[in-house]
């Protein structure tokens, strides 16, 4: 049957993360009607974190969640003729395909197991640091790159690196699925590359059909969240039906041959599958207008996202071009040591007990030498006392004290200038009493990186009845093209604020739906509006200096600020160069993945259009106030 003919494959997706648990994949295969089945069980923390183990053989390499899901799921997935494809192999694919096929052995199952590789480039990366080492954000140099990375990029011999793996795309998942694979388990492969690979395959496209490629990546990108995609992390929640975000159902794509698709899910599941859901989702860890994936490029100016009926989404409009020459590394090298402790202050004189245990702290650091050897050492207030408290915990307040240095006799000495001046402490000082986490423990520091696509070898291992292997090279794209500048630019035209009705002082999320995500040592916020009306203010009121003017004390002059309007979608995006610093792994910030930052700016005060701020008043969540105090 030829592509344009065949009927949209259904790719129901079991986990975003190495959370979520097995019975997740097993749930998707029985829940109705699937092609094949998708796990992305990796962040860009999982192969570093394990790979002293493995390499010690205390560790298998892969998830074990990816395996219990498996192991869960064969005999339906035979039943129902589901394939499988999954990155859970980790820093092990092989291993766990070949544990799969043990399994499969003991069931008596017939099924064709392969897994993929390449994109551990640990030797490669380290020989080309001769040559110099390119960051994935371009300018070595920028003022937004934390003193370490940059050190780290001049000299990277001066670090020990711990791992290196690249993100491969779709290729070699499709190789396998057209030599009739079964379970296909993958390395580190992008995201939505087993969502890709699976569409490619089932519609038979080409390597240069960009269009239909962007929008399978898009609807890979949608569902690889697993419950983002059906209703997790979204920021109106409160106004779904109450009961409904416990246990849901993760998200379906039915990908068309022209690369549109549907989301939706599995019908009498939990959760919610909605346009706002899923624009949330979209503008999640994103990198601008310009989407990047190693098989193409995918822009999202012009992507609109519509209801369609009852948990059904349709998603179109995406526009794809060929992918850069260069792929995302992630490589992660030794830090240094870092330990942290946490205290609560109770009631009155907050601030300034607080202030009187940093100056405790600081005069024991300085008394043993070691106060200008940290390279992080932050005093973290958060939290404000409620005004005329009616319990303790509305009155306590917590100060979060962070130290990383190189030399772990740095990190000691904050842990015992803690102990030693335990009993000078101000007024009713609290905490957990638990002190392990006083203990020095070496930290991971991230360098995302480009590697060109010409030196990975990506290959797919067939798994043959007799032991042997089957070996498929699957070569690199045939068509690349750089991706140029991005786009940064304040909205042409925008229509005078004044222009709108009388305004009124609310928070931006009594209008403003949004969310946000780590990207390395950035972080990125997409905020969008529901009606065109909406955004025309949105786009006009939101510029470069209004969102350093909401960020207010968390702008920093050294970071860049890059924003991009995508108008299908009514939302406005941006990128904070440099506020995580050394990026998840490692970052001193206490919201590291940068998830709740999206909500700090839609609690900010500022002046809505009143008709807008009505629209909306009966659906804001008990716990506000319309009323600024």
């Amino acid at each position: 049957m030829a592509p344009e003919q065949r009927r949209p494959i259904r790719i129901g997706n079991c986990a975003g993360a190495a959370c979520d648990a097995g019975y997740q994949m097993l749930r998707q295969c029985e829940g109705g009607p699937i092609d094949v089945v998708t796990g992305d069980y990796l962040a860009e923390a999982n192969l570093a974190q394990n790979v002293d183990k493995f390499k010690a053989n205390e560790h298998n390499g892969y998830e074990i969640n990816a395996l219990e899901g498996l192991k869960l799921s064969l005999e339906v997935a035979v039943r129902r003729r589901i394939r499988l494809v999954i990155n859970g192999g980790a820093l092990n694919p092989e291993g766990l395909a070949r544990a799969v096929a043990s399994m499969a052995r003991e069931k008596d199952l017939k099924l064709k197991i392969g897994w993929v590789t390449g994109d551990d480039v640990l030797s490669s990366f380290k020989q080309s640091v001769n040559t110099g080492i390119t960051h994935l954000d371009g300018d070595n140099e920028g003022s937004y790159l934390v003193g370490e990375t940059v050190e780290f990029l001049k000299d990277p011999e001066g670090f020990e690196i711990v791992s290196a793996h690249a993100y491969l795309g779709a290729r070699a998942i499709k190789a396998g699925l057209d030599r009739g694979c079964d379970i296909i388990v993958c390395g580190r492969v992008s995201d939505a590359s087993p969502v890709i690979g699976a569409a490619w395959w089932w519609h038979g496209w080409t390597d240069s059909d960009f269009n239909q490629l962007a929008g399978s990546l898009v609807a890979g990108h949608l569902i690889e969240c697993s419950g983002y995609g059906s209703g997790g992390n979204f920021c109106n929640f409160f106004q779904l039906p109450q009961g409904g975000l416990v246990d849901i159902g993760f998200p379906i794509a039915e990908i068309h041959a022209d690369g549109s698709s549907v989301i939706t899910k599995h019908d009498g599941t939990r959760g919610f599958v909605t346009a706002d859901i899923l624009k949330a989702q979209l503008v999640y860890e994103i990198q601008g207008n310009i989407y990047l994936h190693s098989d193409c490029k995918a822009d999202l100016s012009r992507i609109e996202i519509e209801d369609q009926g009852f948990d059904r989404v349709r998603v179109s409009g995406t526009k794809g071009y060929p992918p850069p020459p260069t792929t995302k590394v992630a490589a992660f090298y030794r830090g240094g040591w870092q330990c942290e402790y946490t205290l609560n202050a109770t009631g009155y004189a907050t601030v300034e007990k607080f202030k009187l245990h940093e100056s405790q702290i600081r005069f024991r650091l300085k008394e043993e030498g070691e106060v200008n050897n940290f390279q992080v050492l932050e005093f973290q207030h958060y939290g404000k006392p409620g005004i005329d408290p009616k319990s303790q915990l509305s009155s306590t307040t917590g100060l979060r004290v962070f130290g990383q240095a190189r030399e772990k006799r740095t990190v000691e000495a904050l842990g015992r200038a803690m102990l030693h001046s335990m009993l000078q402490h101000y007024a009713g000082m609290h905490g957990t009493l638990d002190w392990r986490l006083l203990e020095p423990k070496q930290y991971l520091s991230y360098c995302p990186c480009l590697m060109p696509q010409a030196q990975i070898l990506e290959e797919f291992h067939l798994l043959e009845d007799d032991g042997g292997v089957f070996d498929v090279n699957t070569g690199t794209p045939s068509l690349t093209e750089e991706l140029g500048n991005r786009l940064d630019y304040d909205t042409v035209n925008p229509s005078p604020l004044s222009s709108f009705s009388h305004p009124t002082r609310a928070r931006l999320g009594d209008l403003v739906l949004a969310r946000s995500g780590d990207k390395g040592a950035n972080l990125n916020i997409g905020l969008f509006v529901r009606k065109v009306d909406e955004w025309e203010w949105l786009r006009s009121f939101l510029d470069h200096e209004r969102m350093k003017q909401l960020m207010a004390d968390e702008w920093d002059d050294s970071y860049k600020l890059e924003r991009c309007e995508l108008p299908g979608i009514y939302a406005v995006h941006f990128v904070i160069y440099g506020i995580l610093k050394r990026g998840v792994s490692s970052s001193a910030r206490l919201d590291a993945l940068g998830k709740g930052f999206a909500e700090f700016i839609r609690d900010r005060w500022v002046e809505l259009p009143s008709m807008f701020v009505e629209r909306y008043s009966d659906s804001l969540p008990f716990s506000h106030s319309t009323i600024a105090s």
